[in-house]
């Protein structure tokens, strides 16, 4: 089970995937929000590329578990691609996901700067990476 993870950001999305066991997530790029939300030819081309089985899409949620106008928009354009490919979608909560991504960059030298275009698809990967871990579990 191939599974495919979007950290959909108001300017970028961060795009993993799974191997084929469904066991490891990978980080894989990151796209501009306009090209995945409008499903562009070079989104529908990494999605042919990697076959998934189901989308994985994180759910902003605040430090005290409420879901805000954020998560709701994250949620339409997670609905709208799921729909579009044809897949089952899941949400997995993506809090701290980002600080954890920065903290792993930082850890390996990278300033500020060049961290900018690796973030979303890091985090992407970790909260793939826990919904996989989860699916193990049951």
């Amino acid at each position: 089970m191939v599974a495919l993870a979007l950290d959909i950001g108001e300017k970028r999305v961060g795009i993993a995937v799974s191997d084929a066991t469904g066991t490891v997530a990978m980080p894989v790029k990151v796209m501009p929000a306009q090209e995945v939300a409008a499903l562009s030819k070079s989104f529908r081309y990494l999605v042919e590329d990697y076959e998934p089985d189901v989308l994985v899409c994180g759910r902003p949620v605040s430090l005290s578990g409420e879901t805000g106008p954020q998560a709701a928009r994250v949620e339409t354009v997670a609905q709208r691609i799921a729909a579009s490919l044809d897949i089952p979608l899941a949400f997995v909560d993506e809090r701290l996901s980002s600080a954890e991504a920065k903290r792993i960059l930082r850890e390996q030298g990278l300033t500020e700067r060049e961290m900018r275009g690796k973030v979303d698809s890091i985090a992407a990967s970790l909260f793939l990476q826990s919904w996989l871990d989860a699916q193990g579990a049951h």
